[in-house]
């Protein structure tokens, strides 16, 4: 779990995710993809992003001064036991999944307000409940 705090997924200021068409995210991700492994839905902080694949979750933390020393964390669907889709309220702007991975535990994702977590919800039960 070490590496996973140390990319600081649970920073809130870190994902405040929002909905991206551009392809400069999955730009960063393609030399990492497997053979016909398509990128389904991209979700851009400031700095940083997650990228839904068919197969996994690439986060992408961008660090330093210049923003061109990048960490990336895999995780694979497959090790997703449980999630959770909690939508914006009137105080709350944010949407909220959390993902339950087998060994890591639990790992937390802000939208803001207005992504589509029904997307989400069906990205989610088609990669984990293949």
């Amino acid at each position: 779990m070490k590496e996973v705090e140390a990319m600081d997924l649970e920073n809130r200021a870190f994902l405040k995710l929002r909905p991206v068409q551009d392809a400069k995210l999955a730009q960063l991700v393609q030399p990492m993809l497997l053979p016909q492994e398509q990128v389904l839905q991209q979700y851009q902080g400031i700095r940083d992003g997650v990228v839904f694949t068919d197969r996994r979750l690439i986060a992408v933390n961008t660090q330093g001064v210049t923003g061109k020393k990048k960490m990336y964390a895999v995780l694979p669907y497959t090790r997703i036991q449980a999630y959770t889709l909690e939508s914006a309220g009137v105080l709350d702007f944010d949407n909220e999944m959390q993902l339950w991975f087998s060994g890591l535990g639990c790992v937390t994702l802000e939208f803001l307000a207005g992504s589509d977590l029904f997307a989400l919800s069906r990205l989610m039960d088609q990669a984990i409940l293949r």
